[in-house]
Formats: structure tokens, sequence, C-alpha cells
């Protein structure tokens, strides 16, 4: 179900954009320069103009649906509680090299408020 509103929603933005792009420019940036524009009593309501109308509410409609269906599917679930699912081992993993030193051997320890350093390489 959502994979078939989510093809809807794609179809709906390119035939928006297409509409959009079809339209007849009004003058200049910012409704500047040419007759009529957004501060005119009425505008004539064009074909493209309805056409555009309809597919902004479609798209609209089917981004809400998006979003009602994706906050079902996650309902309950946070992207935290899925981290570390995995159980612990009690058996090293193997390593075709040689093992590591824990990290905590490689820094130095945090003591007040300087910030940390690496060690220099005098």
């Amino acid at each position: 179900m959502e994979n078939v509103i989510l093809v809807v929603h794609l179809i709906l933005a390119i035939c928006l954009i297409g509409v959009v792009l079809l339209q007849r420019s009004e003058g200049g940036g910012l409704g500047m320069g040419g007759g009529g524009g957004v501060m005119t009593g009425r505008q004539a309501a064009t074909a493209l103009g309805k056409l555009t109308w309809a597919f902004a509410i479609a798209f609209l409609a089917t981004s809400i649906t998006l979003t009602i269906l994706a906050a079902q599917n996650s309902a309950g679930s946070s992207v935290l509680d899925r981290i570390g699912t995995g159980a612990p081992t009690d058996e090293a993993p193997a390593t075709d090299g040689p093992a590591l030193p824990p990290a905590s051997d490689l820094l130095p320890p945090i003591t007040g408020d300087s910030p940390v350093l690496p060690p220099r390489a005098d």
C-alpha cells in the first residue's frame, strides 16, 4: 500500500513541476512589472491554474498519507531501541591480524577542563 502511494506521490510531483513550468510568466521578479499579479481583485482561472491546484491538493494529500503510514509503521519503536539488539558473546571474534590494544590505553586520562589532545610525537 505504501509503495503504491509513494509511486502516485512521485508521479504527482513530476506532473506538478511540469504544469507549473508550462504556465505563462506574469512578468518581472516578485510580481514587479506587467499587468495583474497578486494584488489585483480577481485573476482569470485558466485550465492550467485549475490543474495546478488539483495536483497540489493531491500532492499534499499523498504527503499526509505517507506521513501517517510511516508513523503507524514505526509506532512503539525507536532507532535507539534497535541498536545493540544482538546478544553479546563471551568468545573473542576471530581476526586475521594482531590484536589491537584497548582504546583506553591509547588516550591520556581526562583531567580538569582542558581539551583532550593527542600525545606529542617529539
